[in-house]
């Protein structure tokens, strides 16, 4: 039986417990998980989530610079010399490319994830691709989904990500699911909420940022659900991989 705990932030991980044959599912919906989603979708060769500017400068360093694209934020502003986290601004520069990407939780959230025994990326562009693929793949373990949240801070943007994909993950099942409390809480989240999900995802506290940025318009993007069938996770401790899947 697969078990499903949800985790309100990063800050809440605990590093041992995850090595102990847990599954992690990691959402940062604005904007991490979805521009690591979409950049895979658009053909980038892979997406290394970094923890900061120095460590996504030396990995650039270390690789051909025609074939790299440094992407990031600090506190939701671009970092000089980074392509801004964009999706659809960044879809036509990935193709072929390694993508190594710096945000303020996102991808600290996955490095700390690293831990278990396999990360999954999950945003509302990719959930039922990456439900499908934990239901083939995994029987009788522990999955943890993360809520990056925002520095500290409780995400509703996140929370209701864990939710949609709750939801995919129990309409696609075919065994029986044991659902913590938490896990519980964010499906009927999802479930009792009667508002479009754009509407969500601009009145959170992340979205009214990007919005006083001028970057509203990437939650038009990120809210399509299923959009991108790809099926996102981390090859070994650093490196994202993942395909187009049916």
């Amino acid at each position: 039986m697969l078990k499903v705990h949800v985790v309100l932030k990063k800050e809440d991980l605990s590093i041992e417990k995850l090595r102990e044959n847990k599954i992690a599912v990691v959402f940062d919906v604005m904007l991490a998980t979805s521009v690591i989603t979409s950049a895979l979708y658009h053909g980038a060769k892979e997406v290394i989530p970094v923890l900061n500017r120095d460590e996504a400068f030396k990995l650039a360093g270390e690789r051909d610079a025609a074939q790299t694209l440094l992407v990031g934020e600090a506190d939701g502003r671009p970092i000089e010399g980074f392509y801004a986290p964009h999706p659809a601004i960044l879809n036509h520069k990935v193709k072929g490319k390694t993508v190594i990407l710096s945000t303020t939780n996102g991808t600290v959230a996955i490095r700390h994830a690293s831990a278990a025994k396999k990360v999954y990326i999950g945003s509302l562009l990719n959930s039922t691709a990456v439900a499908k693929a934990l239901l083939q793949t995994h029987d009788d373990e522990a999955i943890v989904i993360v809520c990056s949240g925002s520095s500290g801070a409780f995400c509703l943007e996140d929370f209701y990500g864990a939710g949609y994909f709750l939801d995919r993950l129990v309409h696609l099942a075919d065994k029986n699911l044991e659902l913590t409390d938490a896990a519980r809480a964010a499906l009927l989240f999802y479930r009792g909420l009667h508002q479009p999900s754009e509407m969500v995802l601009k009145t959170s506290a992340v979205g009214r940022m990007l919005e006083r940025f001028g970057l509203a318009d990437i939650v038009e993007y990120i809210v399509g659900r299923d959009t991108m069938p790809v099926c996102a996770y981390l090859d070994d401790e650093t490196r994202i991989v993942g395909g187009k899947t049916l």
